[in-house]
């Protein structure tokens, strides 16, 4: 136990001095990542008899392609983690939306990689024009959903990068739009950049509250929007362009300056966009994290421009698993990856195919 617990904290360091970088090459992350996977392959017992099932060792693997890719539902399933969960000082879990009450559990010793990780990604990605702005939170505080990654994702925003007039407008009673309205107003009047961050549906909820109450807004330059998640298994969709659209009309927001994040529980790195003045737009993370698309049944990677499954390699998930295979499609580009939607068909059929090998592989 002593040996695992010197080692993680020893992996944890050098995944926190690998962040910090301002790049990486090839070489760099291919190291990192065999390091992080001869760890996880000898501390995490049901990944460990997996990679033995499909004899994939710290022996033979010598690429991170060659890493095997856990299906994320497996998360649900099975305690993926290095540390002991009762040593563990966090968990999030996933919303259980598909599979009824049965939640993905995401472990994690601290979250000291995990609040780098959203910190140096958001700063250089979101923040490059000034150190702070204020921000306002169209989702639930941390104190309301605990086991949310989400909720922490807004709350380190919050607090790291947000003015002291930041503020949440989503709370018990749900969203506060007389708050809401008088931040815009406010932040109109002053000339204050202002930045709203939230779940999509509860962008969207905020529109049509706006949009009732015959209100919108131009807001200052330098203003912008954010959003995730996207609108499955709510009370109603929304065009991808409409929604982008709308949110323009609406609080006054070039398109280019609404992005969206593209972030799971089962991931401690999230991915953006660089604005949505046209869709789909291509997500792109830090250099910690690299994603492939590929045929979920083969495994092979598809040819650029042609339509696959995700599996992300992330190496700020050094407790858990690095390789993810993911459930949504997407097509890889010279600099990220366009974002599709869910697995249908023969792809979900193979990501489906994926959980049982991966199940039946690790309970042995």
């Amino acid at each position: 136990m002593d040996n695992m617990a010197n080692n993680a904290s020893v992996i944890e360091d050098e995944v926190m001095a690998f962040m910090q970088m301002n790049a990486s090459d090839d070489a760099a992350f291919n190291a990192m990542a065999l390091r992080l996977f001869k760890h996880q392959a000898q501390f995490n017992v049901p990944f460990q008899r997996f990679c033995q099932m499909r004899g994939k060792t710290p022996r033979t693997v010598t690429h991170w392609h060659d890493i095997p890719a856990v299906p994320i539902n497996a998360f649900k399933d099975l305690d993926l983690t290095c540390t002991p969960t009762n040593q563990c000082g966090r968990v999030f879990m996933t919303s259980g939306t598909t599979r009824g009450d049965v939640k993905g559990r995401h472990y994690h010793p601290s979250l000291r990689v995990y609040d780098a990780s959203m910190r140096l990604n958001f700063e250089r990605q979101l923040m490059s024009q000034k150190s702070k702005i204020r921000i306002g939170i169209l989702f639930p505080t941390v104190d309301m959903m605990p086991h949310s990654s989400l909720a922490h994702f807004l709350h380190l925003a919050l607090a790291h990068f947000g003015t002291p007039n930041s503020q949440y407008f989503l709370g018990p009673s749900g969203l506060d739009i007389e708050a809401l309205t008088q931040a815009l107003q406010q932040a109109e009047k002053n000339h204050e950049p202002i930045a709203l961050l939230g779940a999509s549906y509860s962008m969207v909820h905020a529109m049509d509250a706006l949009i009732a109450s015959g209100v919108n807004f131009k807001l200052p330059t330098s203003s912008w929007l954010f959003d995730t998640g996207g609108f499955k298994g709510q009370s109603r969709e929304i065009e991808i362009d409409s929604f982008y659209n709308q949110l323009s009309n609406t609080f006054g927001v070039p398109r280019s300056q609404c992005f969206n994040m593209y972030g799971m529980t089962e991931l401690s790195t999230q991915l953006y966009d660089a604005g949505n003045s046209t869709t789909p737009s291509v997500k792109r993370g830090p250099h910690w994290i690299r994603t492939r698309v590929i045929d979920p049944i083969s495994g092979q990677d598809m040819p650029k421009g042609e339509r696959g499954v995700l599996v992300h390699t992330d190496l700020a998930n050094y407790n858990s698993v690095t390789t993810l295979l993911t459930e949504d499609v997407g097509i890889a580009t010279d600099d990220g990856f366009i974002l599709l939607g869910r697995a249908q068909g023969a792809q979900a059929k193979g990501c489906s195919l994926a959980v049982e090998d991966f199940l039946q592989a690790a309970r042995v």
